[in-house]
């Protein structure tokens, strides 16, 4: 299709042009990561100094002329330093600095960017549903997105930072008995991987907590987890909808993080919370701390709430007839939801973070 430009237009090509080149740029460069991280190859350089190809596929068991053409591609790509560029190829060493080394593999670090690298092979997948979807419309299950893993590596910093040292703190009724060391009863619907639920019962051995989420894979991954961390006689994982009127309970906190913009039902979901609450539980909802209105320009965060709302989070909110939130979830919405599901006051909590709000429902 050939665009009939005018002389206004034509001063803005090389701009548009320019953007897009760089996202694939960027896109492909965080390729180049991801096979890092894949091959351990980031493992085999830190601390280690200077190295050379050879020395590097030696310790990471690759074939010397890939790990060469990957260190020369680092390189120019800002992740590694060389030493002298005029040696020859197989002569030159390279360094992963001790800051770039922090963000590709602490784990727990907020600065931890290694689920950005993870989110390029997963886009293919989410492509292939998408394109179908944007036809039918009919919304797609969580499931079919093979994602717990990567959400589970970006939240995982969330749980580690803030769950305990600021949120719960937030929540002064809640923080009072378990610090008072009695039994805390304590639900986490839609645990997903169950990373907070556990980060609780470690933090506080009088805490019973337990987590309900749709996803099999998820129960699964954080039943196995809760094991490894030794707190599974205290946290127990369900695979359960959380709109269902039947779970019981009666809790000292009911709690969701990040999924209340994913689920078809909210207000279900909230009135199963508020139920769960009884006359004196808390319940929290974490969720995007978005615009309070669609606003152009805007921020990277929010084109980042956009970008995984097209390509996942609106789908899963509109499966079975669901009412189709999406990511970019506003504090009008989660009010409105609220007040439907039977809530009387949303307070926003007095927290400080650049992705969530904290929100105390009664």
């Amino acid at each position: 299709m050939v665009v009939s430009l005018t002389a206004e237009d034509e001063s803005k090509v090389e701009e548009f042009a320019g953007n897009l080149f760089m996202a694939c740029l960027a896109s492909m460069e965080l390729a180049n990561v991801e096979l890092g991280v894949r091959l351990h190859l980031y493992d085999a350089l830190a601390g280690a100094g200077p190295t050379t190809a050879v020395e590097l596929a030696q310790r990471a068991g690759i074939a010397e002329r890939y790990a060469r053409e990957w260190l020369e591609q680092q390189t120019v790509a800002g992740v590694l330093t060389v030493d002298d560029t005029s040696r020859p190829a197989a002569e030159r060493r390279f360094t992963l600095p001790n800051a770039h080394a922090h963000v590709l593999m602490d784990d727990d670090s907020e600065a931890c960017m290694k689920p950005c690298a993870a989110v390029v092979p997963w886009l293919s997948k989410a492509l292939d549903i998408m394109t179908e979807e944007f036809r039918n419309g009919t919304g797609a299950a969580f499931g079919l997105f093979d994602l717990h893993d990567v959400q589970a590596a970006f939240t995982r910093p969330v749980s580690v930072n803030h769950l305990t040292q600021n949120w719960l703190p937030a929540l002064p009724d809640v923080q009072s008995k378990l610090e008072a060391g009695g039994p805390v009863r304590i639900a986490e619907v839609g645990c997903g991987a169950g990373l907070a639920s556990i980060r609780i019962a470690q933090v506080y051995p009088n805490a019973q907590v337990d987590g309900y989420d749709l996803d099999e894979a998820s129960i699964a991954a954080a039943r196995k987890s809760a094991a490894g961390a030794g707190v599974a006689e205290r946290v127990r994982f369900e695979v359960r909808d959380a709109a269902d009127p039947t779970i019981a309970g009666d809790y000292d906190l009911v709690l969701s993080i990040e999924m209340l913009h994913d689920v078809p039902d909210p207000v279900g979901i909230l009135r199963t919370m508020n139920k769960l609450a009884g006359g004196s539980g808390v319940v929290l909802v974490v969720d995007e701390r978005t615009e309070d209105a669609f606003t152009v320009p805007t921020n990277e965060m929010e084109r980042l709430f956009y970008a995984f709302s097209t390509l996942h989070c609106l789908a899963v909110s509109m499966q079975n007839g669901g009412v189709g939130t999406g990511t970019v979830i506003r504090s009008d919405t989660v009010r409105r939801y609220a007040a439907d599901a039977g809530f009387a006051t949303v307070d926003v909590l007095d927290v400080d973070h650049p992705q969530f709000v904290l929100y105390r429902l009664s």
